[in-house]
């Protein structure tokens, strides 16, 4: 739990990145880390991800590379084995914290109610994602959570965009948030990594 916290403590946003074609893993990767922002989230939501985790972590040793969409125990070491350095998931389960446990994985665990928060507690971590932020409630519940969760602080992620990410990072329970706007498709498509990384740039500097 201290490591991913030291981790979402180095960035105001962590990308949150779904690769399609594994060779634009390594240009991307290095795109965001040299706009500053080192902390990736590669989901498990395309056959390339676990690939494009482990070219990423191969060939650009800045990056701190997470393995994110994990909703099952074997994915948790799926994740481990291609050199990732944490996971995350949208939901948890006392079998998915048992997995990241048996494999020493640091996990941001997912959550979106006061019962999942709960849960997460009792299995010891109180640095969490909260997902879907918009869906959930937003800004609203976060301020609900204060009250009750005092030590626990979240990485709000799921339509985080430019226009309300510093409003999320005003929040005190806020470590960062997750996003992807920095990384459009048609930038990716045309191989436009300085115009990634001048994205990255204005993100990185949000607060």
């Amino acid at each position: 739990m201290d490591t991913i916290e030291k981790f979402l403590n180095q960035v105001p946003v962590v990308p949150v990145l779904s690769i399609t074609d594994q060779k634009v893993a390594v240009p991307l990767a290095q795109a965001l880390v040299a706009g500053g922002l080192p902390v990736l989230e590669i989901t498990l939501r395309t056959p390339v991800a676990l690939a494009s985790a482990q070219a990423i972590a191969k060939a650009v040793p800045e990056a701190i590379v997470g393995v994110g969409t994990c909703v099952k125990p074997n994915q948790v070491q799926a994740a481990a084995d291609v050199g990732a350095q944490f996971i995350v998931t949208p939901g948890t389960t006392d079998r998915l914290m048992a997995a990241a446990h048996a494999a020493r994985m640091p996990l941001l665990p997912g959550v979106s109610t006061a019962s999942e928060i709960i849960r997460a507690q009792e299995g010891g971590y109180t640095v969490l994602k909260f997902f879907p932020a918009q869906a959930a409630g937003g800004l609203n519940a976060l301020k609900a959570f204060a009250g009750p969760f005092p030590d626990v602080l979240f990485c709000p992620t799921g339509w985080i965009s430019r226009d309300n990410a510093s409003e999320y990072l005003k929040q005190n329970n806020v470590i960062c948030v997750g996003g992807s706007w920095f990384s459009p498709a048609e930038s990716v498509h045309a191989c436009d990594w300085q115009a990634i990384q001048r994205l990255a740039e204005a993100a990185s500097t949000l607060k």
